[in-house]
């Protein structure tokens, strides 16, 4: 007789024999290893933000004490909605757009969430090119952006290597004067002084225009077969960033005068605490810095086995992505003490945000290194593979202002992975009969489409558009999409049925921590979040330009969209069904049929027989059949059975 087998709590039956793709949906695609789907989600979620962002955010907001509400809002916001959207993906096996099979009244949260990612995706990709135009020019024994006296400087061009000749101990003015690295971006890599603003764009750039067709089609070619060719690039895009962190870790703190800028980056200054714009900074910093609504995570999770311990996931990319976070503030602001003591000015004069820090601060510290093109080449290749991987996610500059520069967080080519994949699989989920046979095409379509459109991006005024895309493309949109697909989750779907889905995977339910921060704690604070943002709204600038009022009217009807796919994403479904109203509504809010795990194997309970093309009321025989004996899955399966059937009674009764 054959044993019967008992595999380890949280590992899938199929995973025993190595095979992971026994247990997937045919023809749709899976993971080929285990630490695929964990790298994919660290790339996701760990990038540009916490090398560029979190660093000067911790600083502006009481140092080491940031920390505090920091991590508090990272348990209440951010890990509960991160395993929401793991366990959605998983359970259904669906992408962004079908997963709304949950209650398909509410699909057009889904649509928002495909409108705001194929938008931050057109602009997310100029700033991988900007990265890419950075990374050729430090293919140089002298960085361009060393010295002034090239043809784009002007005469308020200061060189710091001038100053350090000098041998001046008097401490120098540079309030009026402009480095050679930020004249180097503003006026000949972005060329901004041949557009007098939005609506003057000029001519395009094509050095730059060459840069953004090389990085979407590297895009194109790691996701060319799915996830199986975007996985195994993950190994290396997800885990070369840290190797490269840890030398400029290393070589930061070894820098004279490092202490300075690690002194000035971790200083507590606990009175800030009792200031709200913290608590908020922190809960913005979590939401984006994450990813969550969209759409990447709950891709990712899709092509998992139905068994794959995503609650241990959870966990070790949202820890590990703070983490992160606070070790990238050492490697930035050690070499900023350095450039400050080289200087002679306060480290505050010096500690920028965003692209000033990426393409003009730390470009600058990099000169003043021994091997400086060396130490450019592997800090703007840290940010390649931080870009590539998940694309940029936008966060406000300060609560209710919008981001004076393009923001982001995530691994740049991991990002643009995730949402060019996010993308691909919500459309071909819905028609998989006509597209999924046809991915590569489709996926060539989408990439040349998006190209097209952030065409615009590369000509002189592009980074007024640019700005104009960051700031309203993924703003209070998201914040909606996110706040409903919690609301309705636990609300419409219910917070019973969500945890026994979760126990069918698991087995076990999630325990009062998470149904606490579901039911109430992440849907409030959200929805603080969304009310501090249009309370204190501001319109968008960049540097002294203010924009005219028709581009911000273009702004908002963008972040508005995504908002108003919801109600036109009702009007559709309730069309569709029969009878009064009130009827259609009900019917429409209740599970599709096909909602479900996607194998027949492992669906049990309410979800026997709902598969299309289903012939066998007792799908757990099938794993009887297949593993020789009733596993602990099977054993987890007939307890949630049990549970239904005891509901049911006292239902009727």
């Amino acid at each position: 007789l054959t044993q019967p087998v008992t595999p380890d709590l949280l590992v899938s039956p199929s995973s025993q024999d190595g095979d992971l793709g026994s247990e997937c949906p045919e023809d749709r695609g899976n993971w080929t290893g285990r630490l695929d789907f964990l790298l994919s989600c660290i790339g996701y979620c760990v990038g540009l933000g916490n090398v560029w962002r979190f660093p000067y955010r911790a600083y502006t907001n009481g140092g080491g004490a940031f920390l505090v509400p920091y991590f508090i809002m990272l348990a209440i916001c951010g890990i509960p909605i991160f395993f929401m959207e793991l366990s959605l993906g998983q359970f259904s096996s669906l992408g962004p757009l079908a997963v709304w099979k949950i209650s398909p009244l509410f699909k057009g949260v889904g649509m928002g969430t495909i409108l705001i990612v194929s938008l931050v995706a057109i602009y997310y990709n100029m700033i991988i090119a900007y990265v890419l135009f950075y990374l050729f020019a430090s293919l140089t024994s002298d960085l361009p952006w060393q010295h002034c006296g090239n043809w784009w400087n002007t005469d308020l061009c200061l060189d710091h290597h001038v100053i350090r000749a000098g041998n001046s101990s008097l401490p120098i003015n540079i309030s009026n004067t402009v480095s050679p690295s930020e004249e180097y971006w503003s006026r000949y890599v972005l060329h901004i002084q041949g557009s007098s603003g939005i609506g003057d764009p000029g001519r395009i750039r094509w050095n730059l225009c060459l840069c953004l067709l090389l990085s979407w089609t590297i895009v194109y070619l790691c996701i060319l077969k799915g996830v199986k060719s975007s996985g195994k690039v993950v190994y290396f895009t997800a885990t070369f960033p840290y190797l490269i962190l840890v030398m400029l870790l290393i070589r930061g703190v070894t820098l004279e005068g490092a202490w300075k800028g690690i002194q000035f980056y971790l200083t507590p200054q606990f009175d800030h605490l009792l200031s709200s714009k913290v608590w908020i900074e922190a809960a913005l910093q979590i939401f984006y810095s994450l990813g969550v609504g969209f759409g990447g995570l709950l891709t990712f999770a899709s092509y998992n086995t139905f068994h794959q311990n995503i609650y241990r996931d959870t966990f070790i990319v949202t820890l590990g992505n703070a983490i992160t976070s606070i070790l990238a503030g050492f490697a930035i602001f050690s070499v900023l003490g350095y450039m400050s003591q080289e200087l002679g000015v306060p480290v505050n004069q010096v500690a920028k945000a965003g692209p000033g820090l990426a393409f003009v601060v730390y470009p600058q510290a990099m000169t003043m290194l021994p091997l400086s093109p060396f130490w450019s080449f592997l800090f703007f290749f840290m940010l390649l593979t931080l870009g590539l991987d998940s694309q940029v996610r936008t966060e406000p500059t300060e609560p209710g202002v919008h981001s004076r520069q393009p923001e982001g967080s995530g691994d740049p080519l991991l990002l643009q992975f995730a949402f060019m994949e996010t993308i691909v699989t919500a459309v071909t989920d819905e028609f998989p009969y006509y597209l999924r046979p046809k991915k590569a095409s489709f996926s060539a379509i989408i990439c040349i489409a998006l190209f097209l459109m952030g065409l615009i991006l590369t000509t002189e005024g592009g980074m007024y558009w640019l700005v104009l895309l960051d700031d309203y493309s993924a703003g209070f949109g998201l914040m909606v999409v996110v706040i409903t697909t919690c609301l309705v989750v636990t609300r419409v779907y219910g917070m019973k049925r969500f945890c026994r889905d979760i126990h069918m995977m698991l087995g076990f339910k999630p325990g009062p921590y998470f149904r606490a921060c579901w039911m109430v704690l992440s849907p409030a604070t959200m929805m603080a979040l969304l009310v501090y943002n249009i309370v204190k709204y501001q319109p968008s600038e960049y540097g002294n330009y203010q924009f005219p009022t028709w581009a911000e009217a273009l702004g908002i009807l963008m972040g508005v969209l995504s908002c108003l796919m919801i109600p036109m994403g009702m009007v559709v479904a309730v069309l569709q069904e029969e009878g009064t109203l009130w009827e259609r509504v009900q019917q429409a809010s209740r599970p599709a049929m096909g909602w479900g795990p996607a194998l027949e194997e492992n669906r049990s309970g309410a979800y026997v027989a709902s598969l299309a093309g289903s012939q066998s009321p007792k799908p757990l025989m099938v794993h009887m059949r297949k593993y020789g004996g009733i596993t602990s899955y099977e054993n987890t399966a007939i307890e949630v059975d049990r549970e239904m059937e005891e509901e049911d009674e006292e239902e009727s009764m």
